[in-house]
C-alpha cells in the first residue's frame, strides 16, 4: 500500500498533467520543496522517481544531502537527485551554494552572481540560475525589479560558470496579474537575447496556484506542503 507521501505526490503530478492538458502544455517540471522535511521523505519519493528537490535554508539542506549521500550504494535513485536553491542568497553563503547545487532560483544581485561564478567549481560544469523578479514591487520580497532585469541579465550572461536559464517570482498574495507579466517579460528577454539558447525555465507557481500558474507559462513548479504535507 501506497504511503500517504507517494499519494499526495502522485495526486500533485495528476494536477500538473490535468493543468497541462487545459493549457495545451507537453509538460511541466514538478520541484519537491523539502525545506523542513527529513532526508526520508527525500529518499523515499526518489525512489519513487521524483528528481528535483528544492531547499530554502543552507545548513539543513548539507546535513540532508550528506545524509542521502549515504544511502547511495544500497538506494541507486538517489543519485540522480537535481537540487535546487530557492532561499535568499546571503554573499557568505555562495560558496556552499555554488558548490552543492545544480540550480539557484534566487539570483537578485550581481554580487551574487559574480561569487557564485567564481566559486563554481570547474568540475561540477556550469551552474544553473534563475534571475528572481521582485515583480510586484513588494518590500517584504527578495528580487531585482523588472527596470533592472536588462542590466542583471547581460552581466550573468558574460559569466562562463554559469548557465541562465530564465526568472523566478513570487507573487503578492492578492490577486494580481504577476503571472502574466512575468511571461511577457520572459518573453521579451527571449526576443532581445537569441544568444541565450538555454532561456527556457519560469519558475514560478506554488501548492496553493500552481494550475494557474501553469495556464500562464510556467515550466516548474516549486510545491512543498501539498506534498509534503503541513510544515512543522
Amino acid at each position: 500500500m501506497e504511503s500517504t507521501l507517494l499519494q499526495r505526490w502522485q495526486e500533485v503530478k495528476q494536477q500538473i498533467q490535468k493543468a497541462c492538458t487545459d493549457s495545451e502544455r507537453d509538460s511541466v517540471t514538478l520541484l519537491a520543496v523539502s525545506k523542513t522535511k527529513p532526508a526520508e521523505m527525500i529518499t523515499e519519493l526518489a525512489q519513487a522517481g521524483q528528481v528535483h528537490f528544492g531547499e530554502n535554508y543552507l545548513q539543513e539542506a548539507m546535513e540532508k544531502m550528506a545524509e542521502i549521500k549515504e544511502l547511495v550504494a544500497s538506494i541507486p535513485a538517489t543519485k540522480d537527485i537535481v537540487w535546487h536553491y530557492i532561499g535568499h542568497i546571503q554573499r557568505n553563503k555562495t560558496r556552499d551554494i555554488a558548490e552543492n547545487f545544480d540550480w539557484v532560483h534566487t539570483v537578485e544581485r550581481d554580487i551574487i552572481a559574480k561569487r557564485l561564478n567564481e566559486q563554481r567549481p570547474q568540475a561540477l560544469g556550469k551552474l544553473n540560475v534563475l534571475v528572481q523578479v521582485n515583480i510586484d514591487n513588494e518590500d517584504s520580497k527578495s528580487g531585482c525589479l523588472p527596470s533592472e532585469l536588462e542590466s542583471l541579465i547581460t552581466t550573468i550572461k558574460s559569466y562562463d560558470n554559469l548557465n541562465l536559464r530564465g526568472l523566478m517570482i513570487i507573487p503578492s498574495k492578492e490577486g494580481s496579474d504577476a503571472f502574466e507579466r512575468t511571461k511577457k517579460l520572459f518573453d521579451e528577454i527571449q526576443q532581445a537575447h537569441p544568444e541565450l539558447t538555454q532561456w527556457d525555465t519560469l519558475s514560478m507557481g506554488m501548492s496553493g496556484d500552481m494550475q494557474q500558474a501553469i495556464a500562464h507559462g510556467s515550466t516548474m513548479v516549486r510545491v512543498g506542503s501539498a506534498i509534503f504535507g503541513a510544515r512543522d
